[in-house]
């Protein structure tokens, strides 16, 4: 009986009840979106402090210090400016705009695209100094008074452009013994040449040269290299007699035996002679850039128009 009763001993069962979340309705979306709103503010702060030039930064805080003195008396930073940055483009750090960047801000490009213009140009500068030699050289053939003297015009194309060099021969100088009066046949040459160089759009060196023999008491006085540079100077005239315009004229030089065409006879009449050079841009841009360039004797354009008036400097050495 005692075990009957314990199997008719009822089962308890006991369930727990768990309690659930409360539901939250996702407000920590909320918090997100207000902390990513104050990164994106505190962000544009740095940009705006980082790409605002010193003097609004000074204007801004002149401002709040005493806003109705700013607000009165106007000024940078005042708000009279129509935008918070005085330019635009991928470098803030700079005050001024920058453009749209193209091609042309390419530093490697705009190299390029200079070597191609000065390739145009020198290839425009080849042509138009071998049209040049092709009619001086016409032009000394059909000439009868120039094909006289063709021994003494000599043609040579240099890396500066087209030198055209007219020598003295033994027994026909181009000048007055020892002085820069020019012989009638030589201002015919001259003339001549000047003619042709009226369409030449490249400017031109002119140089004087002479001998070594010393001229008279030069190294106290007039020398070779005042006479050099008178012949120069006397050749000019008569190419702008002939209708160049002296404005062409880069420049006029006397050089004196310094740069000898016949280096192993240095009293050759060869050495006496006058050097016309028709530059290259590339030659002119060399010369006209270069302010360290200097020559033995530059000569300014003297007020007299006609050297045979001029008197004749003492000399105690006949100078051919």
């Amino acid at each position: 009986m005692a075990s009957d009763g314990k199997k008719l001993q009822p089962i308890i069962v006991k369930k727990i009840k768990k309690g659930g979340h409360a539901v939250h309705g996702g407000a920590w979306k909320i918090a997100y979106a207000d902390f990513v709103t104050a990164m994106m503010a505190f962000f544009l702060l740095m940009w705006l402090l980082g790409s605002t030039s010193e003097g609004d930064k000074k204007g801004l805080s002149d401002f709040f210090n005493t806003p109705l003195k700013v607000a009165m008396q106007g000024g940078s930073g005042a708000g009279a400016s129509n935008s918070i940055l005085s330019g635009g483009g991928s470098d803030l750090t700079k005050s001024a705009g920058q453009g749209t960047r193209g091609t042309g801000d390419d530093p490697a490009k705009k190299k390029m695209d200079d070597a191609a213009a000065k390739a145009e140009i020198a290839k425009q500068d080849a042509k138009r100094i071998s049209s040049l030699r092709a009619k001086i050289d016409s032009l000394i053939t059909s000439s009868p008074k120039l094909s006289e003297f063709r021994s003494q015009i000599r043609l040579e194309t240099t890396p500066d452009g087209l030198q055209i060099q007219i020598v003295d021969e033994q027994n026909r100088p181009m000048f007055d013994s020892g002085s820069a009066l020019v012989k009638p046949y030589m201002r015919e040459i001259l003339r001549e040449i000047g003619s042709a160089l009226n369409e030449v759009e490249n400017r031109i060196s002119l140089a004087g040269h002479t001998d070594s023999t010393p001229y008279g008491n030069g190294e106290r006085g007039y020398s070779n290299w005042e006479l050099s540079a008178d012949r120069a100077n006397a050749s000019r005239r008569e190419l702008v007699a002939a209708g160049m315009p002296d404005a062409k004229m880069a420049r006029v030089v006397g050089l004196a035996a310094s740069n000898l065409m016949d280096t192993k006879n240095p009293l050759a009449p060869v050495n006496r002679r006058i050097s016309i050079t028709i530059m290259t841009r590339e030659a002119e841009e060399r010369l006209m850039g270069n302010a360290t360039i200097a020559d033995p004797v530059t000569i300014e354009t003297p007020s007299v128009t006609d050297m045979t008036s001029a008197p004749t400097p003492e000399r105690g050495v006949q100078k051919p």
